[in-house]
């Protein structure tokens, strides 16, 4: 475990494993920790590199709204700071941080040498019915009401622990991870937008891609979409079944094969 400083915020990174590199990285609100049954799945053969974003896990409180290009730049800095800006990396994004991390492939491609979608969040016309500004107010106020209620200490580790329990779920239970939570939702439709811009901009080129779906059953329309997905970037499609949303929860070894078999070998 290491503490970094970018933008002026500490980052909670971990560094586990060596050979190639591949980073590893969280969706809406959650924490390197549930990365946790992955890593060893990794570690002998590549560097893994984790991270908290500002405000969540670890790391310090943000400081400023999320975009997708700041979050790209997020993930190069991060890899400065420990020491391995020199190396090209697979990075893997969850939900919400496939945006990111297919930001960081598209801004950064001397940089990536594969991209993995885990599960990404799927916009195919990303939209906002409320201009950024005053959804971003309204979000630190909702956010600082709460806080200042004791809701996150009296229902965040609960909440956390029945849905994916977790010995550190007591981290649920800061003001920070919840202002951050709710941030990240409220800009949802931005990042989404403002990738849906640097799709037209900067290609993947022969950039490989990987994109991993969960399926537990029933409709098969996320599927679909996940399907388009992958096609629409020219990669392979592969289902995790059965599996809930945290893929990297309940089927950690396909996880870990999309990245073994997307990177470097």
């Amino acid at each position: 475990m290491t503490f970094v400083r970018v933008g002026g915020v500490p980052h909670h990174v971990e560094v586990t494993g060596s050979g190639p590199v591949c980073v590893l990285s969280a969706g809406l609100g959650l924490s390197w920790f549930d990365w946790d049954r992955v890593v060893p799945l990794l570690a002998p053969s590549r560097t893994v590199v984790r991270f908290d974003r500002p405000g969540l896990g670890l790391s310090g409180h943000a400081r400023v709204a999320p975009t997708a290009r700041g979050e790209a730049e997020r993930i190069r800095a991060v890899l400065d700071a420990v020491g391995l800006g020199g190396r090209r990396v697979t990075v893997a994004g969850h939900s919400l941080a496939g945006f990111h991390a297919e930001a960081f492939a598209r801004l950064y491609p001397e940089r990536t040498a594969g991209l993995v979608l885990v599960d990404s969040s799927v916009e195919e016309h990303p939209r906002v019915r409320l201009p950024r500004a005053p959804r971003v107010a309204c979000t630190r106020a909702c956010a600082t009401v709460l806080c200042a209620a004791g809701v996150p200490r009296a229902v965040g580790p609960l909440l956390r622990r029945l849905l994916a329990p977790h010995p550190q779920a007591w981290v649920y239970g800061t003001s920070r991870v919840w202002q951050a939570a709710l941030m990240e939702y409220a800009t949802y439709g931005d990042v989404a937008i403002e990738l849906s811009a640097l799709r037209s901009e900067f290609p993947l080129a022969d950039l490989p891609v990987t994109v991993l779906a969960a399926h537990a059953g029933g409709s098969r329309r996320w599927l679909t979409r996940q399907h388009h997905l992958a096609t629409s970037l020219a990669a392979p499609f592969h289902v995790a079944e059965p599996s809930g949303h945290l893929v990297m929860r309940d089927r950690p070894a396909d996880v870990a094969e999309a990245i073994l078999t997307t990177g470097p070998r």
